[in-house]
């Protein structure tokens, strides 16, 4: 029998859904070393060398460039998504035999229990981690005591 719940994704929903994901993801942290060494490599073609100053200006500004990116990291990453047509639509989430799947006028989405590597149960939500490396945020508000149980039960 299949579990079934809906909630529109709204921008509270999406700010949770980076919050809880970012300690769980590969940019949790700046890039110290590709930041320094774009900074010193730009300052170094331009105070050594009179030649490259066109090279050195454009090393220093990705190195600021990419230090900014990671500073507003939350903030644009928010932006593009309530820029999609997703935004602001009703979600609905089955559970099911086969897995977990979610479905808006816009797009659908399955992932097969067996495709889920591991789960994280975190303070407001549970994050699905898939052996091809992706993962998927859904919040405990959204769904029933009985799903996050067979959540829990199905992805060890």
């Amino acid at each position: 029998m299949p579990l079934t719940t809906s909630f529109t994704l709204s921008k509270q929903y999406l700010e949770e859904c980076f919050d809880e994901s970012l300690p769980f993801s590969k940019h949790a942290k700046p890039r110290y070393v590709f930041i320094v060494s774009l900074l010193l490599s730009g300052l170094c073609l331009l105070i050594f060398t009179n030649q490259h100053t066109v090279a050195g200006s454009i090393l220093l500004g990705l190195g600021v460039l990419e230090t900014i990116s990671f500073i507003y990291r939350r903030t644009w990453w928010l932006t593009r998504q309530m820029w999609s047509r997703s935004a602001n639509s009703e979600v609905t989430i089955m559970l099911d035999e086969q897995g977990f799947s979610s479905k808006n006028p816009y797009t659908e989405t399955t992932l097969l229990w067996q495709d889920i590597k591991k789960h994280i149960d975190t303070k407001r939500g549970i994050i699905l981690l898939a052996h091809n490396g992706g993962q998927s945020y859904i919040s405990k508000s959204v769904l029933t005591d009985e799903m996050i149980t067979l959540i829990k039960e199905r992805c060890y």
